[in-house]
């Protein structure tokens, strides 16, 4: 049965809270203008002709992309490491966190395409930096640049699992404080996947949707929406935050170098460790990136009464950023002890309602990322309100 507003199970009111949240994506630059717009049920998914250029192999598909380019664009950093550090700054002043905090705490950064843009292509009002070349193509430069920017010398660690990076960063990042490596942690994802490159090979795997909208259990869907988008978490063991993590897992399906089992693999046993330590879900937000296969893959495993709240229809898919952006989302929203509706006219799954109205926070909130070649994820969120 799900918990009561409120009541956490006995024993897991030492986990981390969460003291600090940030987003920026195509819904805005804050974690508010993301709650506002998902409130209001817009999202900013266009043709991809408007960013590419309508000569673009690419621009009669959709996609989302963040605005005003500039706010990217940098004499030193990437255009990733600039949206790490928009991010990473909102969660910091939002736990009120000190330079002297900030200096131990332990910084894990989640991506999956690192530094591409910018790198595989060119980045519109970004002139040429010689001297940094080598480290505007390398996966750590988000986390190099948060570091130096923001005085972080703790743990520091980059994880770049594909899809599932921004959720298993945030599950590195509860390891960490829980094995007492650290007393707080900031975790960011980002990607910035509207490259022509990546584009190139993702349509010629089969993976891009030709639908306007983002629709993943809907028997019509044929693949994901790009997307760009970053997101950071503040964690605390010492601060009380509205939320906590309570459970992170993940384990590999260990069938396919890049596919994912018709019959849903081993999430099913994540599922089953977490409803045993943390109770039923009473809610899942599913990583539902609009592909047949993965449509396929969680129809296998999602079952019971919990309601389904879908992201990327507003957002996109924004790769390895996903999994921590849409937690973000979720997080928000759980401050007001409620749940985002849907994109009105999104499907459910499995006999699994998908509420087209924001609804009551009423237990634990499971949260699942995948990446390919059967990496699966699970974190599960909980208020925190009165736990004591």
């Amino acid at each position: 049965m799900p918990f009561a507003l409120g009541l956490l199970p006995e024993g897991i009111t030492s986990h981390p809270s969460i003291v600090g949240l940030g987003a920026l994506s195509s819904l805005g630059h804050d974690v508010e203008s993301h709650f506002h717009a998902i409130s209001r049920g817009e999202t900013a998914v266009r043709p991809l002709g408007e960013l590419l250029g309508n000569d673009s192999r690419h621009a009669a598909l959709t996609g989302a992309w963040i605005e005003p380019r500039r706010l990217l664009t940098h004499r030193k950093w990437s255009p990733a490491s600039m949206a790490a550090l928009h991010v990473a700054r909102q969660a910091v002043s939002a736990a009120g966190w000190d330079a002297e905090q900030l200096a131990d705490a332990a910084l894990i950064v989640g991506t999956s395409r690192g530094n591409a843009a910018g790198w595989l292509g060119s980045w519109p009002g970004r002139r040429p930096f010689k001297l940094m070349t080598a480290s505007n193509t390398i996966h750590s430069e988000p986390a190099t640049a948060i570091s130096i920017e923001l005085g972080m010398f703790g743990p520091n660690h980059l994880v770049a699992s594909g899809c599932s990076a921004g959720l298993d960063a945030l599950g590195l990042a509860k390891i960490l404080l829980d094995a007492g490596q650290a007393e707080r942690a900031l975790v960011v994802a980002v990607d910035l996947p509207l490259v022509p490159l990546l584009l190139d090979n993702y349509a010629d795997s089969g993976l891009l949707a030709t639908a306007t909208r983002l629709n993943p259990f809907s028997p019509a869907t044929d693949g994901f929406i790009p997307a760009e988008g970053a997101a950071a978490i503040a964690l605390s063991k010492s601060e009380k935050g509205k939320s906590v993590i309570t459970h992170f897992a993940n384990n590999s399906d260990g069938a396919d170098p890049v596919g994912v089992p018709k019959g849903g693999g081993r999430t099913s046993l994540l599922l089953n460790k977490a409803i045993a330590t943390c109770g039923e879900p009473a809610a899942i937000c599913p990583h539902a990136t609009g592909t047949k296969v993965q449509a396929a893959a969680e129809r296998a495993f999602l079952s019971g009464k919990a309601t389904l709240h879908l992201l990327k229809p507003f957002i996109g898919h924004t790769v390895g950023a996903s999994g921590l952006l849409e937690s973000v989302i979720l997080l928000r929203f759980m401050e007001d002890a409620t749940l985002p509706a849907n994109l009105p006219g999104t499907f459910g799954a499995c006999g699994m309602d998908a509420p087209e109205t924001t609804t009551p926070c009423l237990g634990p909130v499971y949260k699942l990322a995948h990446g390919l070649g059967g990496h699966n994820s699970l974190a599960v969120f909980h208020h925190s309100h009165d736990t004591h």
